[in-house]
């Protein structure tokens, strides 16, 4: 049996933390959950953990937000896929969010996490 594809979760609550984690868990996933930007950065570009896409919430707290956050994945490896997550910037992603990512609006089921995880990798990114 193949190893989960490993997704990159950026979430400052411990609750919806773990909460994306079981989600995930429960849609063939493996979280590799951090709190912050900044982390998220090193842990991409330390490169051990191989995540394969990227999960993040948009609001996250004094650090850089998961807006800016995908963008310097994006340019580090163009085409990543990136989920984000939000209750109350769901209109700034046309402006904010990186082409072909996906937004999902908290409160979200747990099923929907999964979806649309799947949807990015099975789809790949598409040129342009």
């Amino acid at each position: 049996m193949s190893k989960a594809v490993r997704v990159l979760v950026v979430e400052d609550e411990a609750l919806i933390c773990s909460f994306i984690e079981d989600a995930l868990s429960a849609g063939g996933f493996e979280a590799c959950s951090v709190s912050s930007g900044e982390a998220a950065l090193s842990t991409f570009r330390d490169g051990r953990e191989r995540c394969r896409a990227l999960l993040t919430d948009v609001n996250l707290g004094d650090g850089i937000s998961g807006w800016e956050l995908a963008r310097q994945i994006r340019e580090i490896t163009p085409g990543f896929p990136v989920v984000y997550m939000t209750g109350a910037s769901a209109g700034d992603w046309k402006s904010q969010g990186v082409v072909d990512s996906i937004l999902i609006e908290k409160p979200f089921a747990p099923a929907q996490l999964a979806t649309a995880v799947s949807q990015l990798l099975d789809t790949g990114a598409s040129p342009g």
